[in-house]
Protein backbone atom coordinates (compact mmCIF):
# COMPACT_ATOMS: atom_id res chain seq x y z
CA UNK A 1 0.00 0.00 0.00
CA UNK A 2 1.09 3.22 -0.76
CA UNK A 3 0.71 6.08 2.10
CA UNK A 4 -2.57 7.48 0.86
CA UNK A 5 -3.73 4.06 0.81
CA UNK A 6 -2.46 3.46 3.95
CA UNK A 7 -4.21 6.34 5.66
CA UNK A 8 -7.13 5.30 4.37
CA UNK A 9 -7.03 1.89 5.92
CA UNK A 10 -5.75 3.25 9.00
CA UNK A 11 -9.27 5.67 9.12
CA UNK A 12 -11.24 2.76 8.21
CA UNK A 13 -9.91 0.79 11.46
CA UNK A 14 -9.86 3.70 14.00
CA UNK A 15 -13.26 4.48 13.17
CA UNK A 16 -14.32 0.86 14.52
CA UNK A 17 -16.18 1.63 18.12
CA UNK A 18 -14.17 -1.06 19.65
CA UNK A 19 -11.64 -3.41 19.20
CA UNK A 20 -13.38 -6.77 17.64
CA UNK A 21 -11.92 -9.78 16.90
CA UNK A 22 -9.51 -9.20 13.54
CA UNK A 23 -8.61 -5.78 15.31
CA UNK A 24 -6.26 -4.71 17.95
CA UNK A 25 -4.38 -1.51 19.00
CA UNK A 26 -1.81 -1.29 21.43
CA UNK A 27 -0.14 1.90 22.59
CA UNK A 28 3.67 0.77 22.50
CA UNK A 29 5.39 3.32 23.38
CA UNK A 30 8.68 2.69 23.47
CA UNK A 31 8.48 -1.66 23.30
CA UNK A 32 6.67 -4.01 23.11
CA UNK A 33 6.50 -8.13 24.69
CA UNK A 34 7.38 -10.14 21.80
CA UNK A 35 5.95 -13.39 23.29
CA UNK A 36 2.65 -11.55 23.67
CA UNK A 37 2.98 -9.97 20.12
CA UNK A 38 3.07 -13.94 18.73
CA UNK A 39 0.36 -14.51 21.12
CA UNK A 40 -1.74 -11.82 19.39
CA UNK A 41 -0.18 -13.11 15.42
CA UNK A 42 -1.88 -16.44 16.39
CA UNK A 43 -5.26 -15.25 17.84
CA UNK A 44 -5.50 -12.39 14.55
CA UNK A 45 -4.77 -15.31 12.23
CA UNK A 46 -7.50 -17.77 13.35
CA UNK A 47 -10.07 -15.18 14.14
CA UNK A 48 -9.88 -14.25 10.71
CA UNK A 49 -9.86 -17.57 9.56
CA UNK A 50 -13.25 -18.21 11.60
CA UNK A 51 -14.58 -15.13 10.33
CA UNK A 52 -13.89 -15.75 6.67
CA UNK A 53 -11.45 -12.76 6.50
CA UNK A 54 -8.85 -11.53 4.11
CA UNK A 55 -6.71 -10.55 6.96
CA UNK A 56 -6.70 -8.59 10.49
CA UNK A 57 -4.94 -6.17 12.03
CA UNK A 58 -2.58 -5.18 14.71
CA UNK A 59 -1.71 -1.57 14.79
CA UNK A 60 1.00 -0.02 17.05
CA UNK A 61 1.16 3.89 18.05
CA UNK A 62 -2.83 4.18 19.16
CA UNK A 63 -4.54 3.86 22.10
CA UNK A 64 -6.76 0.80 22.31
CA UNK A 65 -9.73 2.26 24.08
CA UNK A 66 -10.07 6.11 22.70
CA UNK A 67 -8.72 4.51 19.22
CA UNK A 68 -6.27 8.17 19.58
CA UNK A 69 -2.90 8.10 17.90
CA UNK A 70 0.15 8.59 20.44
CA UNK A 71 2.72 7.39 18.38
CA UNK A 72 5.48 4.62 18.51
CA UNK A 73 9.01 3.93 19.15
CA UNK A 74 8.64 0.36 18.04
CA UNK A 75 11.58 -1.06 16.31
CA UNK A 76 12.15 2.37 14.61
CA UNK A 77 14.95 0.59 12.38
CA UNK A 78 13.24 -0.38 9.28
CA UNK A 79 15.56 -3.72 9.35
CA UNK A 80 14.54 -4.17 13.11
CA UNK A 81 11.33 -4.15 12.08
CA UNK A 82 11.37 -6.27 9.21
CA UNK A 83 13.28 -8.88 11.06
CA UNK A 84 10.17 -9.66 13.15
CA UNK A 85 8.69 -11.71 10.16
CA UNK A 86 11.27 -13.99 10.54
CA UNK A 87 11.31 -14.19 14.38
CA UNK A 88 7.60 -14.82 13.80
CA UNK A 89 7.86 -17.48 11.52
CA UNK A 90 10.64 -19.04 13.74
CA UNK A 91 7.79 -19.71 16.26
CA UNK A 92 4.11 -20.44 15.00
CA UNK A 93 2.62 -23.44 13.01
CA UNK A 94 3.91 -24.05 9.02
CA UNK A 95 6.21 -20.78 9.47
CA UNK A 96 2.97 -18.18 8.68
CA UNK A 97 4.42 -14.48 9.44
CA UNK A 98 2.63 -10.92 8.50
CA UNK A 99 1.69 -10.43 5.05
CA UNK A 100 3.38 -7.14 5.50
CA UNK A 101 4.48 -4.10 8.19
CA UNK A 102 4.02 -0.99 7.20
CA UNK A 103 5.01 2.23 8.51
CA UNK A 104 2.92 5.43 8.67
CA UNK A 105 4.06 8.89 9.65
CA UNK A 106 0.92 10.57 11.06
CA UNK A 107 1.08 14.67 12.07
CA UNK A 108 0.13 12.98 15.90
CA UNK A 109 3.24 10.26 15.41
CA UNK A 110 4.68 7.06 13.81
CA UNK A 111 2.13 4.30 13.74
CA UNK A 112 2.82 0.54 12.85
CA UNK A 113 0.55 -1.60 10.84
CA UNK A 114 0.83 -5.35 11.05
CA UNK A 115 -1.19 -6.97 8.37
CA UNK A 116 -1.78 -10.53 9.54
CA UNK A 117 -2.56 -13.55 6.90
CA UNK A 118 -6.09 -15.75 8.17
CA UNK A 119 -5.04 -19.24 8.81
CA UNK A 120 -5.14 -21.63 6.02
CA UNK A 121 -7.99 -24.05 5.59
CA UNK A 122 -7.24 -26.85 7.95
CA UNK A 123 -4.82 -25.53 10.01
CA UNK A 124 -5.06 -23.47 13.13
CA UNK A 125 -1.86 -21.41 13.82
CA UNK A 126 0.08 -21.72 16.88
CA UNK A 127 2.41 -19.81 18.39
CA UNK A 128 5.33 -21.58 20.77
CA UNK A 129 2.74 -24.69 20.21
CA UNK A 130 -0.28 -23.16 21.98
CA UNK A 131 -3.23 -21.83 19.29
CA UNK A 132 -4.91 -18.63 20.91
CA UNK A 133 -7.76 -16.59 19.91
CA UNK A 134 -10.12 -13.49 21.38
CA UNK A 135 -13.21 -13.14 23.18
CA UNK A 136 -14.05 -9.84 22.29
CA UNK A 137 -11.21 -7.42 23.27
CA UNK A 138 -9.82 -10.21 25.20
CA UNK A 139 -6.63 -12.24 24.41
CA UNK A 140 -7.97 -16.45 25.15
CA UNK A 141 -6.50 -19.52 24.47
CA UNK A 142 -8.78 -20.85 21.28
CA UNK A 143 -11.28 -22.68 22.54
CA UNK A 144 -12.17 -26.87 21.52
CA UNK A 145 -14.86 -25.77 19.27
CA UNK A 146 -13.16 -23.32 17.16
CA UNK A 147 -9.97 -25.50 16.86
CA UNK A 148 -12.15 -28.27 15.45
CA UNK A 149 -13.57 -25.97 13.61
CA UNK A 150 -11.02 -24.68 11.72
CA UNK A 151 -9.15 -28.28 10.92
CA UNK A 152 -12.61 -29.67 9.43
CA UNK A 153 -12.67 -26.72 7.08
CA UNK A 154 -10.39 -29.39 4.64
CA UNK A 155 -12.37 -31.96 3.11
CA UNK A 156 -9.87 -33.90 1.70
CA UNK A 157 -10.01 -35.13 -2.29
CA UNK A 158 -7.33 -37.94 -1.84
CA UNK A 159 -5.23 -37.50 -5.19
CA UNK A 160 -3.71 -40.67 -3.93
CA UNK A 161 -6.36 -42.94 -3.71
CA UNK A 162 -8.33 -42.10 -7.33
CA UNK A 163 -8.83 -44.74 -9.68
CA UNK A 164 -6.83 -45.04 -12.84
CA UNK A 165 -9.71 -46.76 -15.48
CA UNK A 166 -6.96 -47.55 -18.13
CA UNK A 167 -4.34 -49.04 -15.64
CA UNK A 168 -4.50 -52.44 -15.17
CA UNK A 169 -1.99 -54.81 -13.19
CA UNK A 170 0.03 -55.67 -16.19
CA UNK A 171 1.13 -52.19 -15.24
CA UNK A 172 2.60 -52.98 -12.25
CA UNK A 173 6.41 -54.00 -12.10
CA UNK A 174 6.81 -58.13 -11.13
CA UNK A 175 9.45 -57.37 -8.86
CA UNK A 176 8.00 -54.43 -6.92
CA UNK A 177 4.88 -56.79 -5.79
CA UNK A 178 7.20 -59.75 -4.85
CA UNK A 179 8.82 -56.70 -2.19
CA UNK A 180 5.60 -55.47 -1.49
CA UNK A 181 4.36 -59.17 -0.46
CA UNK A 182 7.77 -59.70 1.71
CA UNK A 183 7.20 -56.32 3.38
CA UNK A 184 4.00 -56.80 3.74
CA UNK A 185 4.39 -60.11 5.86
CA UNK A 186 6.73 -58.45 8.02
CA UNK A 187 4.42 -55.91 8.65
CA UNK A 188 1.64 -58.15 9.10
CA UNK A 189 2.41 -61.62 10.45
CA UNK A 190 -0.78 -63.02 11.09
CA UNK A 191 -1.60 -63.28 7.14
CA UNK A 192 2.12 -64.93 6.80
CA UNK A 193 0.63 -68.65 6.29
CA UNK A 194 -1.80 -67.08 4.01
CA UNK A 195 -0.07 -64.48 1.81
CA UNK A 196 1.28 -67.38 -0.35
CA UNK A 197 -1.84 -68.72 -1.66
CA UNK A 198 -3.28 -65.49 -2.38
CA UNK A 199 -3.43 -64.01 -6.14
CA UNK A 200 -1.77 -61.05 -6.87
CA UNK A 201 -5.53 -59.29 -7.24
CA UNK A 202 -6.30 -60.37 -3.38
CA UNK A 203 -2.77 -59.12 -2.13
CA UNK A 204 -3.06 -55.76 -3.54
CA UNK A 205 -6.77 -55.26 -2.04
CA UNK A 206 -5.39 -56.67 1.36
CA UNK A 207 -2.45 -54.22 0.89
CA UNK A 208 -5.17 -51.63 0.18
CA UNK A 209 -3.06 -50.55 -2.55
CA UNK A 210 -6.07 -51.43 -4.91
CA UNK A 211 -9.86 -50.89 -4.38
CA UNK A 212 -11.55 -54.31 -5.62
CA UNK A 213 -9.11 -54.95 -8.06
CA UNK A 214 -9.13 -51.63 -9.40
CA UNK A 215 -5.77 -49.67 -9.89
CA UNK A 216 -5.01 -46.55 -7.88
CA UNK A 217 -2.73 -44.09 -8.36
CA UNK A 218 -1.25 -45.79 -5.07
CA UNK A 219 -0.58 -48.51 -6.80
CA UNK A 220 1.48 -46.85 -9.53
CA UNK A 221 3.29 -44.64 -7.07
CA UNK A 222 4.49 -47.50 -5.03
CA UNK A 223 4.71 -50.39 -7.32
CA UNK A 224 4.18 -49.23 -11.13
CA UNK A 225 6.85 -50.18 -13.93
CA UNK A 226 8.62 -46.94 -15.22
CA UNK A 227 7.16 -47.00 -18.71
CA UNK A 228 3.49 -46.33 -16.83
CA UNK A 229 4.29 -43.40 -15.24
CA UNK A 230 2.31 -41.13 -17.65
CA UNK A 231 -0.65 -42.43 -16.10
CA UNK A 232 0.98 -40.01 -13.18
CA UNK A 233 2.84 -37.62 -15.04
CA UNK A 234 6.33 -37.34 -15.38
CA UNK A 235 7.41 -35.26 -12.00
CA UNK A 236 6.35 -38.54 -10.28
CA UNK A 237 10.21 -39.06 -9.60
CA UNK A 238 12.64 -38.58 -7.20
CA UNK A 239 16.17 -36.41 -7.63
CA UNK A 240 19.48 -37.42 -6.02
CA UNK A 241 21.68 -35.05 -6.11
CA UNK A 242 25.45 -35.24 -5.07
CA UNK A 243 27.06 -31.81 -3.87
CA UNK A 244 30.29 -30.46 -2.76
CA UNK A 245 31.02 -28.90 0.47
CA UNK A 246 30.63 -25.46 -1.28
CA UNK A 247 27.60 -26.33 -2.85
CA UNK A 248 29.02 -27.07 -6.46
CA UNK A 249 27.20 -30.01 -8.45
CA UNK A 250 29.41 -33.06 -8.48
CA UNK A 251 26.54 -35.91 -9.49
CA UNK A 252 22.95 -36.77 -10.03
CA UNK A 253 20.63 -38.90 -11.00
CA UNK A 254 16.78 -39.18 -11.25
CA UNK A 255 14.50 -42.17 -10.00
CA UNK A 256 10.97 -43.18 -11.48
CA UNK A 257 8.14 -45.29 -10.24
CA UNK A 258 8.38 -48.15 -8.75
CA UNK A 259 9.07 -45.99 -5.52
CA UNK A 260 9.11 -49.54 -3.31
CA UNK A 261 12.14 -50.33 -5.90
CA UNK A 262 13.64 -46.67 -5.68
CA UNK A 263 13.78 -46.25 -2.48
CA UNK A 264 16.95 -48.73 -2.18
CA UNK A 265 18.53 -46.99 -5.22
CA UNK A 266 18.84 -44.01 -3.96
CA UNK A 267 19.68 -45.37 -0.14
CA UNK A 268 22.52 -47.47 -2.57
CA UNK A 269 23.76 -43.54 -3.99
CA UNK A 270 23.54 -41.89 -0.62
CA UNK A 271 27.90 -42.39 0.10
CA UNK A 272 27.18 -42.99 3.91
CA UNK A 273 30.89 -43.60 5.12
CA UNK A 274 32.14 -44.23 7.93
CA UNK A 275 32.59 -41.51 10.62
CA UNK A 276 35.42 -41.47 13.13
CA UNK A 277 35.48 -39.54 16.36
CA UNK A 278 38.42 -38.25 18.05
CA UNK A 279 38.63 -40.08 21.26
CA UNK A 280 38.74 -38.55 24.63
CA UNK A 281 38.96 -41.69 27.14
CA UNK A 282 35.91 -43.82 26.55
CA UNK A 283 33.50 -41.17 25.69
CA UNK A 284 32.84 -42.02 21.97
CA UNK A 285 32.44 -44.92 20.09
CA UNK A 286 35.53 -45.33 17.56
CA UNK A 287 33.38 -44.81 14.48
CA UNK A 288 29.68 -45.20 13.41
CA UNK A 289 28.10 -44.76 9.92
CA UNK A 290 27.62 -40.99 9.78
CA UNK A 291 23.60 -41.61 8.97
CA UNK A 292 21.56 -44.34 10.51
CA UNK A 293 19.98 -46.49 8.20
CA UNK A 294 17.01 -45.71 9.67
CA UNK A 295 17.32 -42.12 8.83
CA UNK A 296 17.54 -42.17 5.80
CA UNK A 297 15.02 -44.19 4.64
CA UNK A 298 12.32 -42.75 7.20
CA UNK A 299 13.01 -39.03 5.88
CA UNK A 300 12.74 -40.35 1.60
CA UNK A 301 9.49 -42.00 2.78
CA UNK A 302 8.08 -39.77 5.19
CA UNK A 303 8.73 -37.36 1.55
CA UNK A 304 6.94 -39.81 -0.35
CA UNK A 305 4.08 -39.97 1.76
CA UNK A 306 3.39 -36.37 2.51
CA UNK A 307 4.21 -34.86 -0.81
CA UNK A 308 1.71 -32.79 -2.31
CA UNK A 309 1.32 -34.37 -5.97
CA UNK A 310 -1.05 -31.79 -7.09
CA UNK A 311 1.73 -29.40 -7.07
CA UNK A 312 3.77 -31.41 -10.04
CA UNK A 313 7.42 -31.45 -8.32
CA UNK A 314 9.63 -33.60 -7.85
CA UNK A 315 11.22 -35.19 -4.40
CA UNK A 316 14.64 -34.28 -4.30
CA UNK A 317 17.67 -35.65 -2.01
CA UNK A 318 20.53 -33.79 -1.75
CA UNK A 319 24.05 -35.05 -0.37
CA UNK A 320 26.72 -32.48 0.45
CA UNK A 321 30.49 -34.53 0.34
CA UNK A 322 30.52 -35.75 3.84
CA UNK A 323 28.31 -33.53 5.53
CA UNK A 324 24.57 -33.09 5.68
CA UNK A 325 21.55 -34.93 3.94
CA UNK A 326 18.68 -32.77 2.99
CA UNK A 327 15.50 -34.58 1.58
CA UNK A 328 12.67 -31.63 0.57
CA UNK A 329 8.86 -32.39 -0.20
CA UNK A 330 6.08 -30.39 -1.76
CA UNK A 331 3.38 -30.05 0.50
CA UNK A 332 2.46 -27.67 4.35
CA UNK A 333 3.78 -29.85 7.36
CA UNK A 334 -0.16 -30.48 8.79
CA UNK A 335 0.79 -31.08 12.54
CA UNK A 336 0.64 -27.63 14.05
CA UNK A 337 4.92 -27.78 15.15
CA UNK A 338 7.85 -30.67 14.88
CA UNK A 339 7.98 -29.96 18.41
CA UNK A 340 4.78 -31.41 18.84
CA UNK A 341 5.77 -34.49 17.16
CA UNK A 342 8.85 -35.26 18.65
CA UNK A 343 8.22 -34.42 22.40
CA UNK A 344 4.50 -35.58 22.91
CA UNK A 345 5.31 -38.63 20.32
CA UNK A 346 1.89 -38.79 19.40
CA UNK A 347 0.75 -39.82 15.73
CA UNK A 348 -0.74 -37.26 13.57
CA UNK A 349 -4.06 -36.98 13.20
CA UNK A 350 -4.52 -35.37 9.61
CA UNK A 351 -2.71 -37.05 6.70
CA UNK A 352 -2.40 -35.05 3.45
CA UNK A 353 -2.38 -39.00 1.18
CA UNK A 354 -4.62 -41.53 3.48
CA UNK A 355 -4.55 -43.68 1.30
CA UNK A 356 -0.86 -43.52 0.58
CA UNK A 357 -0.24 -43.59 4.12
CA UNK A 358 -2.41 -46.56 4.53
CA UNK A 359 -0.88 -48.48 2.04
CA UNK A 360 2.89 -47.65 3.17
CA UNK A 361 2.10 -48.37 6.48
CA UNK A 362 0.90 -51.88 5.53
CA UNK A 363 4.49 -52.27 3.41
CA UNK A 364 6.60 -51.68 6.21
CA UNK A 365 7.80 -47.94 4.56
CA UNK A 366 6.31 -45.29 7.38
CA UNK A 367 5.34 -45.72 11.20
CA UNK A 368 2.32 -43.88 11.88
CA UNK A 369 2.09 -43.91 15.40
CA UNK A 370 3.88 -41.17 16.24
CA UNK A 371 7.43 -42.71 16.46
CA UNK A 372 9.00 -42.04 13.57
CA UNK A 373 10.19 -38.32 13.44
CA UNK A 374 11.25 -39.10 17.48
CA UNK A 375 13.51 -42.04 16.24
CA UNK A 376 15.47 -39.24 14.15
CA UNK A 377 15.93 -37.43 16.70
CA UNK A 378 17.32 -40.25 19.03
CA UNK A 379 19.53 -41.84 16.06
CA UNK A 380 21.37 -38.31 15.89
CA UNK A 381 21.65 -38.35 19.57
CA UNK A 382 23.34 -41.71 19.69
CA UNK A 383 25.74 -40.36 17.38
CA UNK A 384 25.98 -36.75 19.31
CA UNK A 385 25.26 -35.67 16.28
CA UNK A 386 23.25 -31.94 15.63
CA UNK A 387 19.83 -32.68 15.46
CA UNK A 388 17.78 -33.07 12.29
CA UNK A 389 16.71 -29.50 11.13
CA UNK A 390 13.11 -28.98 9.88
CA UNK A 391 11.88 -25.77 7.73
CA UNK A 392 8.58 -26.22 6.86
CA UNK A 393 8.63 -22.86 4.79
CA UNK A 394 7.55 -22.27 1.21
CA UNK A 395 5.19 -24.68 1.60
CA UNK A 396 7.54 -27.55 1.85
CA UNK A 397 8.91 -29.79 3.89
CA UNK A 398 12.91 -29.79 4.34
CA UNK A 399 14.32 -31.98 6.78
CA UNK A 400 18.46 -31.67 7.60
CA UNK A 401 20.18 -34.34 8.69
CA UNK A 402 24.09 -33.67 9.32
CA UNK A 403 26.35 -36.67 9.53
CA UNK A 404 29.37 -35.29 12.30
CA UNK A 405 29.92 -33.46 15.37
CA UNK A 406 29.61 -29.73 14.73
CA UNK A 407 30.08 -28.84 17.93
CA UNK A 408 32.09 -30.66 20.53
CA UNK A 409 31.20 -29.27 23.78
CA UNK A 410 27.36 -30.82 22.77
CA UNK A 411 28.97 -33.82 22.13
CA UNK A 412 30.56 -33.72 25.25
CA UNK A 413 26.96 -32.91 27.33
CA UNK A 414 25.65 -35.47 25.50
CA UNK A 415 28.19 -38.62 26.21
CA UNK A 416 28.25 -37.55 29.71
CA UNK A 417 24.84 -37.39 30.45
CA UNK A 418 23.04 -40.11 28.60
CA UNK A 419 20.01 -39.55 30.38
CA UNK A 420 19.23 -36.20 29.07
CA UNK A 421 15.69 -35.99 28.16
CA UNK A 422 15.31 -35.46 24.40
CA UNK A 423 13.64 -31.80 25.37
CA UNK A 424 16.97 -30.65 26.79
CA UNK A 425 18.99 -32.17 24.41
CA UNK A 426 16.48 -30.12 21.57
CA UNK A 427 17.28 -27.22 23.77
CA UNK A 428 21.00 -27.80 23.74
CA UNK A 429 20.98 -28.15 20.37
CA UNK A 430 19.02 -24.12 19.44
CA UNK A 431 22.56 -23.13 22.00
CA UNK A 432 24.65 -25.04 19.49
CA UNK A 433 22.89 -23.59 16.35
CA UNK A 434 23.16 -19.84 18.19
CA UNK A 435 19.19 -19.60 17.88
CA UNK A 436 17.56 -17.22 19.90
CA UNK A 437 16.03 -19.19 23.24
CA UNK A 438 12.92 -17.72 25.32
CA UNK A 439 13.40 -16.33 28.55
CA UNK A 440 11.79 -19.75 30.29
CA UNK A 441 14.07 -22.04 27.91
CA UNK A 442 17.07 -19.60 29.45
CA UNK A 443 16.64 -19.73 32.71
CA UNK A 444 15.70 -23.92 32.69
CA UNK A 445 19.14 -24.05 31.23
CA UNK A 446 21.04 -22.05 33.54
CA UNK A 447 19.37 -24.24 36.21
CA UNK A 448 20.96 -26.95 34.84
CA UNK A 449 24.27 -25.53 34.61
CA UNK A 450 24.52 -26.28 31.28
CA UNK A 451 24.95 -22.63 29.84
CA UNK A 452 26.79 -19.56 30.61
CA UNK A 453 26.36 -15.81 29.28
CA UNK A 454 23.64 -13.31 28.84
CA UNK A 455 20.06 -14.75 27.05
CA UNK A 456 20.82 -13.14 24.02
CA UNK A 457 24.50 -15.25 23.95
CA UNK A 458 24.39 -18.28 25.74
CA UNK A 459 27.18 -20.50 25.69
CA UNK A 460 27.61 -24.44 26.60
CA UNK A 461 28.95 -24.82 30.48
CA UNK A 462 32.49 -25.25 31.19
CA UNK A 463 31.36 -27.02 34.21
CA UNK A 464 29.52 -29.63 32.32
CA UNK A 465 31.99 -29.84 29.12
CA UNK A 466 35.36 -29.65 30.47
CA UNK A 467 35.18 -31.12 34.26
CA UNK A 468 39.33 -32.65 33.65
CA UNK A 469 41.05 -29.58 34.55
CA UNK A 470 43.22 -29.74 31.91
CA UNK A 471 44.60 -26.29 31.65
CA UNK A 472 44.76 -26.00 28.35
CA UNK A 473 40.85 -26.06 28.10
CA UNK A 474 40.79 -23.77 31.10
CA UNK A 475 42.26 -21.22 29.28
CA UNK A 476 40.45 -21.82 26.27
CA UNK A 477 36.85 -21.72 28.36
CA UNK A 478 38.42 -18.22 30.28
CA UNK A 479 39.03 -16.79 26.65
CA UNK A 480 35.51 -17.75 25.21
CA UNK A 481 33.68 -16.49 27.95
CA UNK A 482 35.65 -13.37 28.53
CA UNK A 483 36.30 -11.26 32.08
CA UNK A 484 33.33 -10.81 34.25
CA UNK A 485 31.41 -7.74 33.90
CA UNK A 486 32.59 -5.99 37.14
CA UNK A 487 36.51 -7.04 36.58
CA UNK A 488 36.05 -5.04 33.17
CA UNK A 489 34.24 -2.09 34.87
CA UNK A 490 37.43 -1.76 37.14
CA UNK A 491 39.87 -2.29 34.41
CA UNK A 492 37.69 0.81 32.49
CA UNK A 493 37.42 3.03 35.45
CA UNK A 494 40.95 2.86 36.34
CA UNK A 495 42.08 3.40 32.96
CA UNK A 496 39.72 6.31 32.22
CA UNK A 497 40.72 8.02 35.79
CA UNK A 498 44.50 8.16 34.18
CA UNK A 499 43.59 10.95 31.95
CA UNK A 500 41.07 11.79 29.22
CA UNK A 501 40.65 8.98 26.77
CA UNK A 502 38.71 8.52 23.95
CA UNK A 503 36.04 5.76 22.82
CA UNK A 504 38.59 4.58 20.49
CA UNK A 505 41.18 4.16 22.86
CA UNK A 506 38.85 2.39 25.55
CA UNK A 507 38.30 0.09 22.78
CA UNK A 508 41.33 -0.82 21.65
CA UNK A 509 42.32 -1.11 25.62
CA UNK A 510 39.40 -3.62 26.41
CA UNK A 511 39.07 -5.32 23.21
CA UNK A 512 40.65 -8.07 24.09
CA UNK A 513 39.43 -8.95 27.53
CA UNK A 514 35.66 -9.46 26.10
CA UNK A 515 34.61 -13.00 25.05
CA UNK A 516 35.60 -14.30 21.93
CA UNK A 517 32.07 -15.81 21.14
CA UNK A 518 30.96 -11.78 20.58
CA UNK A 519 31.49 -10.25 17.02
CA UNK A 520 32.40 -6.55 16.64
CA UNK A 521 29.21 -5.08 16.93
CA UNK A 522 28.36 -6.77 20.42
CA UNK A 523 31.64 -5.91 21.81
CA UNK A 524 30.87 -2.11 20.92
CA UNK A 525 27.53 -2.38 22.27
CA UNK A 526 28.91 -4.32 25.50
CA UNK A 527 31.53 -1.64 25.82
CA UNK A 528 28.96 0.90 25.72
CA UNK A 529 26.75 -0.48 28.13
CA UNK A 530 29.54 -0.57 30.65
CA UNK A 531 30.65 3.36 29.83
CA UNK A 532 27.26 4.11 30.85
CA UNK A 533 26.89 2.07 34.20
CA UNK A 534 29.68 3.77 35.06
CA UNK A 535 28.44 7.09 34.43
CA UNK A 536 24.70 6.12 36.19
CA UNK A 537 26.74 5.24 39.19
CA UNK A 538 28.48 8.75 39.23
CA UNK A 539 32.14 7.16 38.22
CA UNK A 540 32.92 9.13 35.01
CA UNK A 541 31.42 11.34 32.91
CA UNK A 542 31.19 12.24 28.68
CA UNK A 543 31.57 16.35 28.96
CA UNK A 544 32.58 16.19 24.89
CA UNK A 545 31.18 13.63 22.18
CA UNK A 546 33.79 10.47 22.51
CA UNK A 547 35.61 11.60 25.29
CA UNK A 548 35.43 9.82 28.77
CA UNK A 549 37.31 11.26 31.87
Amino acid sequence: MNPYELKIKLSQLLSIKSENEIVEFKEANNNYDFVKLGKYFSALSNEANLLRKECSWLVFGVEDKSHKIVGTKYRENRTDLDNLKKEIADRTSNRITFQEIYELKMPEGRVVLFQIPPAPKGLPISFDGHFYGRDGESLVPLNLEEIERIRNQVIFNDWTAQIIQDATIEDLDELAIKKARVEFSKRNPKYAEDIDSWDDRKFLDKAKLTIKGKITRTALILLGKDEAEHFLGSFVKIRWNLKTIDNQDKDFEIFSIPFILAIDEVNKRIRNLKYRYLQEGTLFPDEVLRYAPFSIRESLNNAIAHQDYTKAARINVVEFEDDHLVFSNYGAFLPCSIENVVLNDTPEEIYRNPFLVEAMKNLDMIETQGGGIRKLFNFQRQRFFPMPEYDISGGKVKVTIVGKIVDEEFARILAKNPNLSIEDIILLDKVQKTKPVTDTEYKHLKKLRFIEGRKNNPYLSFKIVHPSGDPQLKADYIKNRGLEDEFIKKYLFDYIKMGKVSRKDIDKFIWGKLPDVLDDKKKKNKIMNLLQELRKEGKITSPEYGIWV
